[in-house]
């Protein structure tokens, strides 16, 4: 696409840039401290791949809530690894025995079907990568009550503390999302299966855990690309994400990817459970809410540099991060290095997939000043991420607000700014 072309020729432009990196205190890799000697292998860390002990990258609780966020700023390409992938229930999963739980398809329907994951497996599979995105993921409610260090929160509060918005990392920020490749069977071949009546028009999901989590869908969507999934990047999907299967519902919000799915039930209108009515709306300024804003709006961030890094010192960097739209693909992202002044397109990185996260790049030498580094994009649609100016005028309120509020925001996709100080120290800039 258009955009790569600059962005390459860019990179090969920037020959003299790469020469600070010696300045930047980036050492070549002849001077990296070679490794210590090879330990024996434990059998136990044998028998299931571990990262080496001198990665750091981990999960952190997600606040009060149940649940964990992922290292944005640590993944590699456009696929969160199953033990970072950002977690969001008060479930485990682990009671679920795969040999015993079954999918129930029923209602609008005239043949209503059961089906084991044995079933589920017998049928032709297919694997697509998607994003899954909490609903309140991005939202600017400060501070935060987090962790810095931490594995998959409990929602006690224990080991955490106050974050104050200026050091609130990418992780706390956009951590409540992760992409993945995925792998079942597409809902639409079991609905055919079934044989759905001409009078339906929704899907009711529901899911087995305590509560039994359930949300109305469009049937057309149902029809679509909606997957019935039990495998998450190359294995068996884990019991924090749906053991044994769960439904991927692209680009619509997290909460509505029902894990460990136990029914679907067709329906000629939404159902109206509590979730849907109460827990997951958008609520406006006047007390009322927005009833099934399903789809995620296109969003953008740079997770290189980010809050809570540190650039050693002025040369060549490059500006990386992550893209997606829960209405397609994304098909431009540009890069401000200038606190929004000028904009320039960034290279994407293949694959560029629908409903995925996409990453790109931006060759960058700094110069040693304090500035602003921000990303904005674009989807197939045309839709543009805002500025928190333009964004605040559709609410209809002004800068102020965001310091004040302390509601969550649902479907809040503003460009997020990162400052740069001249010690090389970046913070969070989003309110100022």
């Amino acid at each position: 696409m258009d955009a790569k072309q600059p962005g390459r020729r860019r990179f090969l432009k920037s020959g003299a840039a790469l020469a600070g990196l010696a300045v930047s205190g980036i050492r070549p890799a002849a001077g990296q401290t070679p490794g210590a000697s090879p330990d024996v292998v434990h059998k136990e860390r044998a028998a299931y791949g571990q990262p080496s002990r001198f990665e750091a990258a981990s999960r952190i609780p997600a606040g009060p809530n149940p649940g964990s966020r992922t290292p944005l700023q640590d993944v590699v390409g456009i696929i969160a690894a199953n033990g970072l992938h950002f977690v969001q229930s008060s479930y485990s999963g682990d009671n679920i025995d795969p040999r015993k739980h079954r999918l129930l398809i029923h209602g609008m329907v005239h043949r209503p079907l059961i089906f084991s994951l044995e079933d589920l497996k017998r049928l032709p599979s297919v694997s697509r990568i998607h994003f899954v995105e909490c609903t309140g993921n991005t939202s600017p409610v400060t501070p935060s009550l987090t962790t810095i260090r931490g594995g998959i929160g409990d929602g006690t509060g224990k080991g955490s503390e106050w974050i104050d918005e200026l050091h609130q990392s990418v992780q706390q920020t956009h951590g409540k999302m992760g992409c993945a490749w995925y792998t079942g069977v597409l809902l639409s071949v079991l609905l055919r299966e079934a044989g759905v009546k001409p009078e339906a028009g929704w899907l009711l999901l529901e899911g087995a855990e305590p509560g039994h989590l359930s949300r109305s869908i469009p049937l057309a969507k149902g029809m679509d690309d909606v997957l019935v999934a039990y495998g998450q990047n190359g294995e068996a999907i884990r019991p924090e994400q749906g053991y044994p299967f769960r439904t991927v519902v692209p680009g619509f919000e997290g909460n509505i990817n029902i894990k460990w799915l136990r029914r679907v039930k067709v329906i000629d209108q939404p159902h109206m459970v509590k979730e849907e009515i109460n827990n997951y709306t958008s609520l406006r300024l006047d007390g009322k809410a927005r009833w099934f804003q399903l789809e995620m709006p296109v969003k953008s961030v740079i997770t290189f540099p980010s809050s809570g890094q540190r650039l050693p010192g002025p040369g060549f960097y490059n500006i990386t991060g992550l893209a997606w739209s829960g209405r397609g693909a994304i098909r431009k992202v540009e890069v401000s290095v200038d606190s929004g002044r000028t904009w320039k397109d960034a290279q994407l990185e293949d694959p560029v997939v629908r409903m995925a996260w996409t990453r790109f790049h931006f060759p960058w030498t700094w110069n040693g000043e304090a500035t602003r580094v921000l990303s904005r994009s674009t989807d197939e649609q045309g839709d543009v991420q805002p500025t928190l100016a333009e964004f605040s005028k559709v609410w209809g309120v002004n800068l102020e607000y965001w310091r004040k509020t302390t509601n969550f925001v649902n479907h809040f996709n503003v460009i997020q700014p990162w400052k740069i100080n001249g010690d090389g120290s970046v913070q969070n800039a989003m309110l100022g």
